[in-house]
C-alpha cells in the first residue's frame, strides 16, 4: 500500500529516477519538519516515466498537482539508467534528463501554482562561455526555463561559474555550496596531527578561489597554514576526448612541505587526470597526506587509479557529495567519504516554499574554525590528564 499524500501544506516534491535516493531522503527530512510519520506520508508525487523504443519519452503525472507548490529533482549526472532503443541498451544522459525535465514541466499542463527545478548538478555547467563557434548552452537552458510560465526558482549546488545566472530574469538562482558539509566530515576523520601544518592546494588556475575558502575555513592559531597552486600548460593543436591535453603542470608556492597535508580543493574530477599530476608533485615535494575535495566526483573512467593512489599513499582520502551519482560499489572504498547533503537541500526547500530567508543556510563561515578549536581543547584537556596520570 501506497502512502498518503501530505495534506497540511501545498508542498510536492516531483522526483525523477534519475535522483531517487536523494529525493527520498530529502521527503524524510521535510516530514521531520512538519512532525509527521514518514511511514505514512509523503510528500512526493507518484509519476511514471516511459522511454519508448524509438527514443522518445514521456512523463505522466499520476496525482494532481493543482495548486501546488512543486519541485522537481533531477540529477543530469546519473549515468546508471537503462532503456531499449532500438534493439539496443543505452543509457540515459545529461541531454535526456533535460528532455525529461521539460517533459515533466509540460506534464503539470500549468496546474502547479508554482514550479521549482532543483538540479544540483548544473547542466553544461562548464559550457558557461563562448570560447569558439558554439552555442551558450548552459544560459540558453536557463533561459529557456526561465521563460516558462509558473517557474519561481532554480537550485544548484557549486555551479561552475555563478555568472550564468545572468541568463535568468524572472525565476530565482540560488547556488549553494555545501562546503560546510563536506568540512564536517574531513575535520571529523582527520588526526589532530594531520591539522597542524596544512597546504592547501587550487589544481588550476580556476580553482584558486575556492582553495582560499578552505584555507580561511582552517584559520585557526594551532594551524600552520600554506597556500600553493598548479599551472596547467595544454597543448591547444589537438582536442582529444573533448578537452585539450595537458603537457605540463607547475606548481607555485612553498616548495618546503616535508610532513605536511595537503588540501586539494576543486568543484568536481572527471577522469582525475589532473588531480593525478597534483597529486604526483605534491609527494615529490614531501606531503605526507593529501586529501582531495571536490563537490561532484565523476569518475568518469573509474576508480582504479584512484585505488591505486591511495595503495601508494599517494591519496589519503577523497570527500565528496551526494548530489549527483555515485555507484554502490564504488562507495565501500575505504579512501571514498561521500557526504550526505539531503538535511541541507530539504531545509532550503522548507525555506523558500515559506518565504524565510536561506542567508542562514548559506554557510556559517565559524563552523569549520570551531570545529577545529574544539579538536584541539580536547586533546590539550587530554595531555593535561595525561600530565596529571604520570604525576
Amino acid at each position: 500500500m501506497g502512502k498518503e499524500q501530505v495534506s497540511v501544506c501545498n508542498l510536492r516534491l516531483m522526483v525523477f529516477k534519475s535522483a531517487e535516493e536523494l529525493g527520498r531522503k530529502v521527503d524524510e527530512h521535510l516530514l521531520e519538519r512538519y512532525k509527521l510519520d514518514k511511514s505514512k506520508y509523503t510528500f512526493i508525487v507518484p509519476i511514471k516515466e516511459v522511454v519508448f523504443e524509438d527514443g522518445h519519452l514521456k512523463t505522466e503525472i499520476q496525482e494532481t498537482v493543482r495548486g501546488k507548490d512543486l519541485y522537481l529533482l533531477t540529477d543530469i549526472g546519473n549515468y546508471s539508467i537503462p532503456y531499449n532503443f532500438h534493439g539496443l541498451t543505452n543509457h540515459m544522459s545529461p541531454n535526456d534528463y533535460i528532455i525529461q525535465l521539460k517533459d515533466g514541466i509540460g506534464a503539470c499542463n500549468r496546474h502547479a501554482k508554482y514550479l521549482n527545478i532543483v538540479m544540483p548538478l548544473l547542466f553544461a555547467g562548464r559550457q558557461h562561455r563562448r570560447n569558439t563557434r558554439e552555442n551558450l548552452l548552459c544560459g540558453a537552458t536557463l533561459h529557456e526555463l526561465d521563460q516558462m510560465k509558473g517557474m519561481r526558482s532554480f537550485i544548484t549546488f557549486d555551479a561552475h561559474d555563478q555568472s550564468v545566472e545572468h541568463a535568468v530574469q524572472n525565476m530565482e538562482f540560488e547556488n549553494i555550496y555545501p562546503t560546510n558539509t563536506i568540512l564536517d566530515s574531513l575535520i571529523s576523520d582527520m588526526p589532530i596531527e594531520q591539522l597542524e601544518n596544512v597546504v592547501f592546494v587550487a589544481p588550476d588556475n580556476g580553482a584558486t578561489g575556492r582553495r582560499n575558502v578552505y584555507l580561511s575555513s582552517f584559520n585557526s592559531p594551532h594551524i600552520h597554514r600554506e597556500a600553493g597552486s598548479f599551472i596547467k600548460e595544454r597543448d591547444f593543436n589537438h582536442l582529444v576526448d573533448g578537452k585539450y591535453p595537458v603537457i605540463a603542470h607547475d606548481y607555485c608556492g612553498n616548495n618546503e612541505l616535508d610532513g605536511y597535508t595537503a588540501i586539494i580543493s576543486d568543484d568536481m574530477i572527471s577522469s582525475g587526470g589532473s588531480m593525478f599530476d597534483t597529486l604526483d608533485e605534491l609527494a615529490k615535494l614531501g606531503v605526507t597526506n593529501s586529501y582531495v575535495v571536490v563537490t561532484y566526483a565523476l569518475f568518469t573512467r573509474g576508480i582504479e587509479d584512484f585505488e591505486k593512489y591511495y595503495r601508494e599513499g599517494k591519496l589519503s582520502g577523497l570527500y565528496t557529495t551526494n548530489l549527483s551519482y555515485i555507484p554502490e560499489k564504488y562507495k565501500e572504498s575505504e579512501w571514498l567519504h561521500v557526504c550526505d547533503c539531503s538535511r541541507e537541500l530539504s531545509e532550503i526547500i522548507y525555506n523558500i516554499h515559506n518565504d524565510i530567508s536561506i542567508s542562514a543556510i548559506l554557510g556559517d563561515k565559524s563552523k569549520p574554525i570551531q570545529m577545529i578549536e574544539k579538536k584541539f581543547k580536547v586533546k590539550k584537556i587530554g595531555t593535561i590528564e595525561g600530565n596529571n596520570d604520570n604525576s
